[in-house]
């Protein structure tokens, strides 16, 4: 496990971009692992609590059914497992590869809570997920998509595991198109939430110059919306939230 005072991204690694690292999946595994414990409180603070309507946001575009079951890739702490347990489908599993964010959404779930069952978390890789084929009604990924080493497989396998008519609901930072809120949003993401941020998680790790980073070195709306084409999914939407500092994208399997 790493620890806070290790450091995962340099200023060096970050000149480049992120994405293209040989050995990112083990980085982000790394860099998560280190601030878990404060992670929760930062993306609170950090979104102006915000995060919480963009999870229930997702939620309504899935449309969950009594009988369906739920898989959300890339839980982290469980925030959206959490908010699809909330509108009682059948089942929601939750899956993420860094066991201090797994636990904490296991501590989460044994607290008082509006659901007939709790979530079932398991370890895994949204590459390659531990799902038979179209064994789920919905998958869904918030904010992790852009962390992982290959987002076409990933896609790829949300498409595999979904049954024919499932849903996919995937939700990420954006940079929004209003040209005076882009500024806005950069310079609040660049320059004052790392600062923060890494004050509150005493971190070292250089996870928050690496989440902005992340962001702008990541493909634009309509090039995901793209990836989600290229899968499979079909009937493909975009609903930016907050003036476009997230999107909530919808595909659907035929």
């Amino acid at each position: 496990m790493n620890d806070a005072s290790q450091t995962t991204w340099t200023e060096r690694d970050l000149a480049c971009d992120p994405h293209q690292a040989k050995d990112k999946a083990q980085r982000i595994e790394q860099m998560f692992a280190a601030i878990a414990p404060w992670y929760d409180l930062n993306n609170r603070l950090h979104s102006l609590w915000r995060d919480q309507a963009w999870r229930r946001t997702a939620v309504r575009a899935a449309k969950p059914k009594p009988s369906d079951i739920v898989l959300d890739a890339a839980c982290g702490t469980g925030d959206l497992t959490m908010a699809f347990a909330r509108a009682n489908p059948a089942r929601v599993i939750g899956i993420d590869f860094t066991v201090p964010m797994l636990q904490l959404a296991r501590d989460k779930s044994q607290r008082p809570h509006r659901w007939a069952k709790a979530p079932h978390y398991q370890a895994g890789d949204a590459m390659c997920l531990p799902i038979a084929d179209a064994a789920v009604d919905i998958v869904s990924i918030a904010f992790g998509i852009r962390n992982v080493a290959d987002p076409a497989a990933a896609i790829g396998e949300f498409y595999r595991v979904l049954r024919p008519g499932g849903r996919l609901i995937v939700l990420e930072f954006s940079q929004p198109r209003n040209p005076l809120v882009r500024l806005a949003d950069r310079f609040y993401r660049e320059k004052v939430m790392p600062v923060t941020a890494t004050w509150i998680a005493r971190d070292r790790s250089g996870a928050y110059r690496y989440l902005p980073r992340s962001v702008s070195a990541f493909t634009d709306r309509e090039g995901l919306a793209q990836h989600l084409k290229n899968a499979g999914f079909s009937s493909v939407t975009q609903k930016p939230l907050t003036f476009g500092v997230a999107v909530c994208y919808r595909g659907l399997k035929n």
